[in-house]
Protein backbone atom coordinates (compact mmCIF):
# COMPACT_ATOMS: atom_id res chain seq x y z
CA UNK A 1 0.00 0.00 0.00
CA UNK A 2 1.41 3.28 -0.96
CA UNK A 3 1.83 5.62 2.02
CA UNK A 4 -1.29 7.62 1.76
CA UNK A 5 -2.52 10.55 4.24
CA UNK A 6 -4.67 9.67 6.64
CA UNK A 7 -7.55 11.84 7.02
CA UNK A 8 -9.96 12.44 10.46
CA UNK A 9 -13.35 12.65 10.71
CA UNK A 10 -15.76 11.65 13.77
CA UNK A 11 -19.25 9.80 13.61
CA UNK A 12 -22.08 10.94 16.18
CA UNK A 13 -23.46 7.21 17.47
CA UNK A 14 -25.89 6.65 19.76
CA UNK A 15 -24.40 5.60 23.56
CA UNK A 16 -26.31 2.25 23.05
CA UNK A 17 -24.95 1.44 19.52
CA UNK A 18 -20.88 2.61 20.22
CA UNK A 19 -21.33 0.56 23.37
CA UNK A 20 -22.58 -2.67 21.12
CA UNK A 21 -19.70 -1.91 18.68
CA UNK A 22 -17.13 -1.80 21.31
CA UNK A 23 -18.25 -5.07 22.80
CA UNK A 24 -19.02 -7.15 19.90
CA UNK A 25 -16.13 -5.84 17.61
CA UNK A 26 -13.45 -4.35 18.99
CA UNK A 27 -13.20 -6.87 21.67
CA UNK A 28 -12.93 -9.52 19.38
CA UNK A 29 -10.09 -8.68 18.01
CA UNK A 30 -10.17 -5.53 16.34
CA UNK A 31 -7.12 -2.89 17.07
CA UNK A 32 -9.31 0.29 17.19
CA UNK A 33 -12.69 1.33 16.37
CA UNK A 34 -10.65 3.40 13.17
CA UNK A 35 -9.99 -0.33 11.76
CA UNK A 36 -13.43 -1.80 12.33
CA UNK A 37 -15.09 1.40 10.04
CA UNK A 38 -12.07 0.39 7.38
CA UNK A 39 -13.16 -2.93 7.22
CA UNK A 40 -17.06 -1.73 6.92
CA UNK A 41 -16.17 0.52 4.37
CA UNK A 42 -13.72 -1.38 2.40
CA UNK A 43 -16.79 -4.09 3.19
CA UNK A 44 -19.04 -2.35 1.23
CA UNK A 45 -16.64 -1.58 -1.85
CA UNK A 46 -16.64 -5.06 -2.41
CA UNK A 47 -20.07 -5.55 -2.33
CA UNK A 48 -20.64 -2.84 -5.04
CA UNK A 49 -17.73 -4.07 -7.38
CA UNK A 50 -19.80 -7.07 -7.48
CA UNK A 51 -22.60 -5.24 -8.65
CA UNK A 52 -20.55 -3.93 -11.45
CA UNK A 53 -21.56 -6.91 -14.12
CA UNK A 54 -18.69 -6.39 -16.57
CA UNK A 55 -15.22 -5.83 -14.01
CA UNK A 56 -13.79 -9.07 -13.39
CA UNK A 57 -14.25 -10.47 -9.35
CA UNK A 58 -12.41 -13.28 -7.66
CA UNK A 59 -13.68 -15.18 -5.01
CA UNK A 60 -13.33 -18.34 -3.14
CA UNK A 61 -16.38 -21.05 -3.13
CA UNK A 62 -15.86 -23.55 0.11
CA UNK A 63 -18.04 -26.90 -0.42
CA UNK A 64 -18.73 -29.30 2.01
CA UNK A 65 -19.77 -32.47 0.55
CA UNK A 66 -20.42 -36.31 1.31
CA UNK A 67 -17.78 -38.20 -0.73
CA UNK A 68 -19.70 -41.38 -0.78
CA UNK A 69 -22.51 -39.83 -2.99
CA UNK A 70 -22.15 -41.65 -5.67
CA UNK A 71 -20.64 -39.85 -8.80
CA UNK A 72 -20.09 -36.73 -6.43
CA UNK A 73 -16.54 -36.07 -6.85
CA UNK A 74 -17.02 -36.73 -10.56
CA UNK A 75 -19.96 -34.15 -11.03
CA UNK A 76 -18.19 -31.55 -8.98
CA UNK A 77 -14.46 -32.09 -11.63
CA UNK A 78 -16.83 -31.97 -14.26
CA UNK A 79 -18.63 -28.59 -13.36
CA UNK A 80 -15.33 -27.16 -12.77
CA UNK A 81 -14.08 -28.05 -16.12
CA UNK A 82 -16.88 -27.06 -18.03
CA UNK A 83 -17.08 -23.89 -16.21
CA UNK A 84 -17.80 -20.80 -19.02
CA UNK A 85 -16.69 -17.29 -17.59
CA UNK A 86 -15.46 -18.35 -14.68
CA UNK A 87 -11.78 -19.35 -14.74
CA UNK A 88 -10.42 -22.13 -11.85
CA UNK A 89 -7.32 -20.61 -10.58
CA UNK A 90 -6.99 -23.65 -7.55
CA UNK A 91 -8.10 -25.86 -5.39
CA UNK A 92 -7.45 -27.76 -2.40
CA UNK A 93 -9.34 -30.67 -0.90
CA UNK A 94 -9.46 -32.10 2.83
CA UNK A 95 -10.68 -34.81 3.83
CA UNK A 96 -12.84 -33.80 7.16
CA UNK A 97 -13.76 -37.41 8.36
CA UNK A 98 -14.41 -40.66 7.27
CA UNK A 99 -17.42 -39.07 5.15
CA UNK A 100 -17.08 -35.87 4.24
CA UNK A 101 -14.49 -33.61 2.15
CA UNK A 102 -14.36 -29.81 2.01
CA UNK A 103 -13.33 -28.41 -0.57
CA UNK A 104 -11.82 -24.28 -1.49
CA UNK A 105 -12.00 -23.30 -5.16
CA UNK A 106 -10.52 -19.99 -5.86
CA UNK A 107 -12.22 -18.42 -8.89
CA UNK A 108 -12.01 -15.45 -10.95
CA UNK A 109 -14.76 -14.16 -13.58
CA UNK A 110 -17.35 -11.70 -13.92
CA UNK A 111 -19.73 -11.84 -11.29
CA UNK A 112 -23.08 -13.27 -12.49
CA UNK A 113 -21.27 -16.20 -13.98
CA UNK A 114 -19.58 -16.79 -10.55
CA UNK A 115 -22.69 -16.96 -8.82
CA UNK A 116 -24.38 -19.21 -12.02
CA UNK A 117 -20.87 -21.52 -11.04
CA UNK A 118 -21.84 -21.17 -7.42
CA UNK A 119 -25.02 -22.53 -7.61
CA UNK A 120 -24.47 -25.58 -9.82
CA UNK A 121 -21.87 -26.74 -7.27
CA UNK A 122 -24.22 -25.88 -4.14
CA UNK A 123 -27.50 -27.75 -5.88
CA UNK A 124 -25.36 -31.16 -6.01
CA UNK A 125 -27.31 -34.21 -4.40
CA UNK A 126 -24.44 -34.58 -1.52
CA UNK A 127 -23.28 -30.99 -1.09
CA UNK A 128 -24.03 -29.95 2.65
CA UNK A 129 -22.86 -27.04 2.96
CA UNK A 130 -21.88 -24.17 0.60
CA UNK A 131 -20.32 -20.78 1.15
CA UNK A 132 -18.94 -17.97 -1.57
CA UNK A 133 -16.20 -15.27 0.17
CA UNK A 134 -16.11 -12.56 -2.54
CA UNK A 135 -13.53 -10.44 -3.15
CA UNK A 136 -11.76 -7.64 -5.76
CA UNK A 137 -8.84 -6.58 -6.78
CA UNK A 138 -8.26 -3.62 -4.77
CA UNK A 139 -6.83 -1.93 -7.84
CA UNK A 140 -7.70 1.61 -6.57
CA UNK A 141 -5.81 0.63 -2.77
CA UNK A 142 -8.94 1.42 -0.46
Amino acid sequence: MKDQKVIRFSVSLEPSLLEALDTRFIKQGYASRSELVRDLIRQKLVQEQWEDEKSIQNGVLVIVYDHHQRELNQKIIDIQHQAKGVEILCTTHVHIDSHNCLETIIVRGVSHKIAQFELELSGLRGVKFSKLTRTTTFENTY
